[in-house]
């Protein structure tokens, strides 16, 4: 079946203007329900926050901490930077021995932060105390230390800040 052939000016001017119309009237719905699903997904997300965080190599990292002391990770896992992770090896092989802390004393809370002694593993907390990094709070929201492959570390951060519940207390009169 062949193509119909406009013969008038007036059709082989508008023809080819009116498809190029439809055509660019049919990209833009398309672009827009992108778009508008994408925006969607976007409103529901809470948080920024990786669910993992990209250390590196183990070999170089546990041969940094083996030199150096442990490494904190300031403002994880939170919007307003308020947890601060502090990574620590303390074995020979390094795939094993990776242990998490948090950046303030056991028996303190967040608000006690630590300064690292520079080179060492042991910290000065708000109190002037000296600490060992075993001495640190354990993670509470389930962050923990990944190998991959052998080659790559992670830090899990565990449950994110929105994940946290809140317990109100009522009174009855």
């Amino acid at each position: 079946m062949a193509l119909p052939k406009f013969r008038s000016p007036l059709g082989r001017s508008v023809t080819p203007v009116l498809a190029g119309l439809g055509f660019f009237a049919v990209l833009g719905l398309i672009m827009w329900g992108i778009a508008a699903l994408m925006a969607g997904e976007q409103a529901q997300t809470t948080t920024f926050t990786p669910d993992r965080l990209p250390i590196g190599n183990v070999d170089q990292w546990a041969e940094s901490i083996d030199a150096n002391g442990p490494v904190l990770f300031p403002g994880l896992g939170t919007t307003s930077g308020e947890r601060t992770i502090v990574l620590d090896h303390n074995g020979t092989n390094s795939e094993r021995g990776w242990v998490v802390y948090y950046a303030f004393p056991a028996d303190r809370d967040v608000t006690c932060a630590i300064q690292q002694v520079i080179g060492t593993d042991t910290f000065t907390d708000c109190d002037g105390r000296t600490i060992a990094v075993e001495d640190l709070a354990p993670p509470l929201n389930g962050e923990f230390p990944i190998i991959e492959d052998r080659v790559a570390l992670y830090i899990d951060l565990g449950e994110r800040a929105n994940d946290v519940t809140t317990t109100v207390e009522t009174s009855l009169p």
